[in-house]
């Protein structure tokens, strides 16, 4: 499946949704004091959708490739701030929660993983190399995509 915004990418809404969570774990009392600790995971959380939707938006796989590798690590910074958070005294009573951002977080770096993976092994550079013959290809393609699309939800 092709996908023509960012914003319906599923690791996007998953990252997404995880930079939401994080916000409202620093709402929390435990941060009250800690301003750059929630500062930094804020920071970290929202790094890892704006760095995917700007590769995304980017005219080449290379530079996709860049950016879902930074997202990546920004999702890696995330869960090591809550693997931190989770060894001090005042997070004790936030365990539970703080072990399902990180299992969230460490899913989102999968989904990463796999896409750069899938692109790496794909002869496509990306739109800013695409000739105009190319362009009409890749869109008859999308086009017959969308038609039997069609066709299958006809079936059902």
């Amino acid at each position: 499946m092709t996908y023509e915004r960012f914003e319906d990418l599923p690791v996007w809404k998953a990252a997404i949704g995880l930079a939401e969570k994080i916000y409202a774990l620093t709402e929390r009392q435990p941060f009250r004091r800690k301003y750059s600790l929630r500062d930094q995971i804020e920071r970290a959380a929202l790094s890892v959708s704006n760095n995917i939707a700007e590769g995304f938006e980017r005219g080449t796989t290379q530079e996709l490739l860049t950016f879902l590798y930074i997202a990546r690590g920004s999702a890696g910074e995330v869960r090591s701030m809550l693997c931190f958070i989770e060894r001090l005294p005042s997070f004790k009573d936030l365990k539970s929660e703080i072990s399902n951002l990180k299992s969230e977080a460490e899913g989102i770096s999968r989904q990463l993983r796999a896409w750069a993976e899938s692109l790496q092994n794909s002869e496509v550079k990306g739109q800013r190399y695409l000739s105009e013959k190319e362009r009409k290809i890749v869109q008859q393609k999308k086009d017959r995509e969308k038609f039997l699309e069609t066709l299958k939800n006809y079936k059902k």
